[in-house]
């Protein structure tokens, strides 16, 4: 049937679901490709709600406002994995292209559903998840095995960003975090050797063609992502080269269809492991809408309308800074002042990308700086410079 597929034009109506700063940039990409944009999400205050030429306000199961955007919209795809898998079940039902679908979104909705399939994974490509147990009674606790601690405790759902999740030295320790976390299924994952962290970005078209960004090297902060850099300093070519090869297997073996995130860890002694796995384009994956040829958000809209992929190739070395709700706050001070945004742009390889977002918060991603450079390392220092302009510790 996919072979028979036509391609959606510009001027059909894409939809989205999720109103976000990812739904936002891919609207952008979107309307720049000649498409219009259909958002749905519940909040009235949503940064792509914003800008799209229809918003839907509405809950993710409202059978209405489905209805609604499918009388609208030829294709759908979602900006975040939680949104319930049944409403892409029903968008589809109701005869709109959906991609990815919902089989490919609820693999990353549930911790535990994630780990098996990963363990599957590891004899095709030999990456594997770190060592886990999944706790979802309270017998479950007494079977732990010891070398799993000291481990990190996360909830099976809900869990990004830092969040739902806490390390535990024993399996006292560890009861007393599962009761604090409401006793609801979990995964205790050992705390491995890490050296660093890096994720890879690979697309698949309706067509089963597949391409992959350069991998990005990842330092995160309070769990939240703070830096990207691409290319990658401390990975090997050889491991780039494994980690793109499993990459590209797994989007096939899921038949998925459009932008997807995987994350590893590169452990000390050169191992790679497979952290987790995010059904969208991705926070990590923002350096591509300055240093390549074809940004992520693009793809997702060639990806939806049944268009040939884009070229990956990247232009120019990138570092990617994410920018968070405290730079709005200047010490001892409870209102918001914007920051000094003309001192960054003075840096004339630095490229600002702010999320529309009303109200900055403690915490809240607002957006990002591309910061590029001739060299890797120009590409690093001017990353440091950007930052120190905006009194983010190095």
């Amino acid at each position: 049937m996919a072979d028979r597929m036509e391609p959606i034009l510009p001027g059909s109506y894409l939809g989205i679901l999720g109103g976000g700063q990812l739904g936002r940039m891919f609207t952008q990409a979107a309307q720049s490709m000649g498409y219009k944009v259909c958002v749905l999400d519940p909040s009235a205050e949503s940064p792509a709600g914003s800008i799209a030429e229809k918003f839907i306000q509405a809950d993710y199961i409202d059978s209405a406002a489905l209805k609604q955007m499918a009388s609208l919209c030829v294709s759908v795809s979602t900006e975040f994995e939680n949104v319930p898998a049944q409403a892409l079940d029903e968008l589809e039902s109701l005869g709109i292209f959906v991609a990815p679908r919902s089989s490919c979104v609820s693999l990353a909705q549930n911790r535990i559903a994630e780990k098996k399939f990963l363990a599957t994974w590891k004899s095709e490509t030999n990456i594997g998840p770190a060592p886990h147990f999944v706790i979802e009674h309270d017998a479950d606790i007494a079977h732990v095995p010891a070398d799993l601690f000291p481990g990190i405790l996360k909830t099976a759902r809900m869990g990004y960003d830092g969040k739902g999740q806490a390390t535990v030295y024993d399996s006292e320790n560890l009861k007393t975090v599962w009761n604090d976390f409401g006793r609801i299924p979990c995964v205790l994952e050992k705390r491995m050797d890490l050296d660093f962290e890096v994720s890879a970005l690979v697309v698949r078209g309706y067509d089963d063609a597949v391409v992959a960004y350069p991998v990005a090297q990842n330092v995160h902060r309070d769990g939240i992502l703070h830096t990207s850099t691409v290319p990658a300093p401390s990975l090997k070519p050889v491991q780039e080269k494994k980690i793109i090869d499993a990459a590209k297997a797994l989007i096939r073996k899921i038949d998925y269809v459009g932008v997807l995130c995987i994350e590893f860890f590169i452990l000390k002694n050169g191992d790679i492991v497979a952290n987790e796995i995010a059904p969208r384009p991705h926070n990590s994956g923002h350096y591509t809408m300055d240093a390549c040829v074809s940004s992520q958000f693009e793809q997702q809209v060639r990806a939806m309308a049944r268009l040939p992929l884009g070229d990956t190739r990247q232009l120019a070395p990138v570092s990617m800074l994410n920018i968070l709700g405290d730079l709005w706050f200047e010490e001892n001070e409870d209102c918001a002042k914007e920051p000094a945004w003309n001192k960054v742009l003075a840096h004339p390889d630095a490229k600002l990308h702010l999320y529309g977002k009303s109200e900055p918060r403690i915490g809240r991603k607002m957006g990002h700086i591309n910061c590029l450079g001739e060299a890797l390392n120009e590409a690093r220092q001017n990353c440091a410079a950007v930052a120190s302009e905006l009194g983010i510790e190095p």
